[in-house]
């Protein structure tokens, strides 16, 4: 495996993991060379198609990409490091793949991407859900804040305030 960093081909396995029910080996390096770290993804060599349902009904094929696109983009100036965006992830297509086969609904990825990411950060959270739901007016934004903000713990509370 060649280093992204520095392209030497000479790393060690530091850390493995199965998720996606087994079906993705997640690998941290560590590069013998820069001695940076980094995380490789390794997929069976079984072919499964997935794809995701639109709201308009389209079927366009999966990628996570678009999911950590878009947790890159809630969480950005947010104290959530690139390996936690990468576990949101990997939670979000462990919920669709123990539960959907060849098609999952944009909303039901929507919806489990929000349940995670809250677990991580209100803040991201709202971001997420702003663009998300597509709020309509300022009104349905403050209902939604002031949602989190009834769910959160006393201490989270002040949290929320002080960002």
């Amino acid at each position: 495996m060649k280093c992204p960093f520095c392209k030497e081909d000479r790393d060690k396995v530091i850390d493995s993991r199965s998720s996606d029910s087994g079906r993705v080996i997640r690998r941290r390096r560590q590069c013998l060379a820069c001695e940076r770290r980094f995380t490789t993804y390794e997929k069976t060599g079984e072919s499964f198609k997935l794809y995701v349902v639109k709201k308009d009904r389209s079927r366009v094929p999966y990628d996570r990409d678009k999911i950590v696109a878009g947790l890159r983009k809630a969480c950005y100036k947010r104290p959530i490091s690139a390996e936690q965006i990468q576990q949101i992830a990997d939670r979000v297509e462990e919920d669709i793949f123990r539960n959907f086969d060849k098609e999952v609904s944009s909303a039901f990825v929507g919806e489990s991407t929000m349940k995670h990411l809250s677990a991580v950060d209100k803040v991201a959270y709202i971001r997420f859900a702003s663009v998300y739901r597509q709020f309509m007016d300022a009104g349905e934004l403050i209902e939604e804040v002031s949602r989190v903000i009834e769910e959160a713990e006393p201490m989270e509370q002040l949290k929320l305030f002080d960002e």
